[in-house]
């Protein structure tokens, strides 16, 4: 048994359908959730928390199920919420405190859990300022902390990199992955964003308009192609030259962007080829790596609606 299922579930709302006859089963380890804003993401969390009935179907969390057990399973699962959702003259410590209490810990405990969950978020050393003074990056911290306090068996994030600069979110990502990796709690993420589901997952869910797309280890997204990109440098049509080049010289190449040629593997000689023909027009070789599929080539063969690569 996952640690979620949902058999048949939809949500419809007057003039729209968030979920449709959604068939998942997720297990441990990191699994994300990807989809354009309005895929019925943040709708199934709500659902999987018992905080907004299902219109059909069913859902179970932990082995409970959502629709009669929403108070246990709020107990047994952390949330972190998409929205700012913090008050403004509170200090982290207490906050993070005060909801752990919620979760059904001790006050001792809860305090010793609190100092435990800001380190591990990187907020030791400012967690008795108002969180009013925080930055956005801090504040996403507040909120994974408190999503871990009480020790939960499985976490749900949405969109935890919401607002933040590339490093702050590289440093979320990070956090993400050790939670599934050094903690051992089952982690559900959703993002709009696929690059950053490619690195911090075990599996990935693809949602488009409320119904499943697919489902499958992030591994099976990211095989690759038979082809190699080829990046070069040296004069502004220095990608036409060397598509064109590698054609007389019997390869199949098309653009890839920028600088860049998509050249597909004729046999183990092609990056000999590539490599020689790049010499001989005067080029510089940036790189020539095997091109992998992407978690956006799957929206892009499925017709998904806008969803960013990165």
């Amino acid at each position: 048994m996952g640690v979620i299922e949902t058999a048949g579930l939809t949500k419809a709302y007057p003039g729209v359908t968030a979920l449709d006859d959604l068939e998942l089963t997720v297990g441990e380890g990191v699994t994300g959730l990807v989809g354009a804003n309005g895929a019925g993401k943040s709708t199934l969390i709500k659902i999987l928390l018992g905080l907004v009935p299902a219109t059909s179907g069913s859902a179970s969390v932990l082995g409970y199920d959502v629709a009669t057990d929403g108070g246990r399973i709020r107990g047994l699962v952390g949330y972190m919420p998409e929205h700012d959702c913090l008050p403004a003259d509170v200090s982290a410590s207490d906050l993070v405190v005060h909801l752990g209490q919620m979760s059904g810990l001790p006050y001792a405990a809860a305090r010793e859990r609190t100092s435990d969950v800001l380190r591990h978020v990187g907020l030791a050393e400012e967690r008795y300022r108002p969180i009013g003074g925080y930055s956005t990056g801090m504040k996403q911290r507040v909120k994974l902390a408190q999503a871990l306090v009480h020790d939960p068996r499985l976490v749900l994030l949405d969109e935890p990199t919401n607002g933040l600069d590339p490093s702050a979110r590289d440093d979320m990502l990070a956090l993400v992955r050790r939670i599934g990796s050094e903690f051992g709690i089952a982690v559900l993420v959703t993002s709009h964003l696929l690059g950053e589901l490619e690195r911090v997952s075990d599996h990935v869910v693809v949602l488009d308009a409320g119904r499943l797309l697919r489902s499958s280890a992030t591994t099976e997204f990211l095989h690759a192609t038979g082809s190699l990109i080829v990046e070069v440098l040296g004069r502004p049509d220095a990608d036409r030259l060397l598509g064109q080049a590698l054609v007389d010289a019997g390869l199949v190449a098309r653009p890839a962007g920028g600088t860049m040629v998509e050249v597909e593997v004729r046999d183990d000689t092609t990056p000999d080829v590539v490599r020689d023909v790049v010499v001989d027009l005067g080029l510089g070789l940036v790189r020539m790596q095997e091109r992998h599929h992407r978690i956006e080539d799957v929206f892009r063969d499925g017709g998904a609606g806008s969803v960013q690569p990165v």
